[in-house]
């Protein structure tokens, strides 16, 4: 294809689009208007002191006089282009002082193939066996890892998903990573397991129940945080969790209160005293087992260990959602009962010190390859003064954990981000907004692009590379 007078080719990504007037490319961040490529969402611009909602300022305008930025106006890469075809600067290299230090702040959008995200999701419901496959319109775009305690977790996207497979992966994957990372709820399947919603700062929705409550911990844990809470007014308690089940007569924390044997039998794999694993297989039922009724998992009562007629017994999860009362008849068999005023206060308080189910997101990706050439003509100077701490790495103003080793692999909380901070092209890969702070004399030692470094001030009169607005917005909760 050839360019003609009406289209024009953009090369802010590897796409290449050529976009004809009024119209924009495959990414929907550039148009051609009036003969002109431009960017067009704002850059956002973070300060402490502007008000909620922020304003768009002119930032292209040669007769822009600069009373509308605030003075403590930071520049982010939310809107900034990129360095595409990466031989360039970065679109903003800017200087400033930070406490009377002189320093420079590289601003890029960079663009990630190798990216995904990690969820974790506050629940004691079974979502699916480890290294299941995570689905989305039927297509995979990630798995199961591990249990944590009170959350499954999933690792989605990266570059196999993106790239490795068909064309309908790829794009699905794309698309649910977008999603999540701008705050979206996005339905997924799990093989084995379950439909789960997952949506950053929310509750998660499982198989279409909302859940409520983390887990206080596991059945053991709840013992030893509440024993003290059931001394004289119960004679056994079994707080059933999928992990460890807990046996307050048994327990440690049970002997050392006194507590008395109550020849309970509990059907499972007896860890240490009062633990017990494998109750049941993993559910939606009880302490994320199976059961629906908690008596599945006792065996017969020993009136020679201390059973007897009368004998009392708590059974809890271990969010307090689920609890039952029984009484032991003349042929020792449980028998349920209503749930005694006193108990119930303990059950609340179970249910208090259990935290809100959430959904928490973090965006994942490797800062490497030729955008840090967009930075310094010598790119490893710059991930080695990351990885020692010189240059401060954010993510649309907000903090990131950098891994140690090799590289620059950061994980971000996209909650801190401002709406939308995140973007595409359709190669497909990610697009997420970074900036570089360090020292000024840091920057060139590393052979940073001097000619390229402007002031604020300079860079709200010039613009970037292409015609461009600001946003400016409160700075990000860190």
């Amino acid at each position: 294809m050839t360019d003609t007078p009406e289209k024009l080719r953009c090369d802010a990504c590897p796409v290449m689009c050529y976009i004809a007037p009024g119209q924009t490319g495959a990414c929907d961040r550039y148009a051609n208007e009036g003969g002109k490529i431009v960017r067009t969402d704002p850059v956002v611009l973070l300060s402490q002191t502007v008000e909620a909602g922020g304003r768009v300022v002119p930032f292209a305008a040669r007769d822009w006089d600069g009373t509308l930025v605030p003075a403590d106006a930071v520049v982010t890469g939310i809107g900034s282009g990129t360095t595409y075809p990466d031989y360039k600067p970065a679109p903003f290299i800017i200087a400033s002082k930070i406490d009377g230090a002189d320093m420079v702040t590289v601003v890029t959008e960079a663009i990630f193939s190798y990216a995904g995200v990690k969820v974790k999701i506050d629940t004691d419901r079974f979502l699916g066996p480890e290294a299941a496959v995570v689905r989305v319109e039927g297509e995979a775009i990630g798995h199961v890892t591990t249990a944590e305690y009170g959350s499954q977790m999933l690792s989605l996207g990266g570059v196999h998903h993106l790239t490795g497979g068909e064309k309908a992966e790829g794009r699905v994957t794309c698309a649910a990573l977008l999603a999540l990372c701008n705050g979206e709820a996005v339905e997924m399947t799990i093989d084995g397991g379950s439909r789960v919603v997952v949506q950053a700062g929310e509750a998660p929705i499982v198989d279409g129940q909302r859940e409520r409550r983390m887990r206080v911990g596991c059945g053991s844990a709840t013992i030893g945080m509440f024993a003290v809470q059931w001394q004289g007014l119960v004679d056994e308690v079994v707080v059933v969790d999928d992990h460890i089940t807990g046996v307050v007569s048994e327990h440690q924390a049970g002997r050392v209160l006194g507590w008395q044997p109550t020849g309970i039998k509990i059907k499972g794999h007896r860890s240490t005293p009062g633990r017990y694993f494998r109750v049941s297989e993993p559910g939606l039922g009880w302490g994320g087992t199976r059961l629906t009724d908690p008596l599945d998992i006792l065996g017969d009562w020993n009136p020679k260990k201390g059973a007897r007629p009368g004998l009392t017994l708590l059974m809890v999860s271990t969010t307090g959602e689920d609890h039952g009362y029984y009484v032991l008849d003349e042929a020792l068999r449980p028998v349920a009962q209503p749930l005694p005023a006193t108990l119930q206060a303990s059950v609340d308080l179970i249910a208090e010190n259990c935290e809100p189910s959430l959904c928490t997101v973090l965006f994942m990706a490797g800062a490497g390859g030729s955008l840090r050439a967009g930075v310094a003509k010598n790119p490893v100077r710059l991930t080695r003064s990351v990885q020692v701490g010189v240059t401060r790495l954010t993510a649309g103003g907000a903090e990131t954990y950098v891994w140690p080793g090799g590289g620059i692999t950061f994980m971000v909380d996209v909650t801190r981000l401002p709406p939308g901070a995140f973007g595409y092209v359709p190669t497909p890969a990610l697009v997420a907004p970074l900036e570089f702070t360090l020292p000024r004399a840091a920057y060139l030692a590393m052979g940073g692009h001097e000619d390229s470094i402007r002031s604020l001030d300079a860079t709200m009169a010039e613009g970037g590379e292409y015609p461009i607005a600001a946003r400016v917005l409160p700075w990000p909760a860190q």
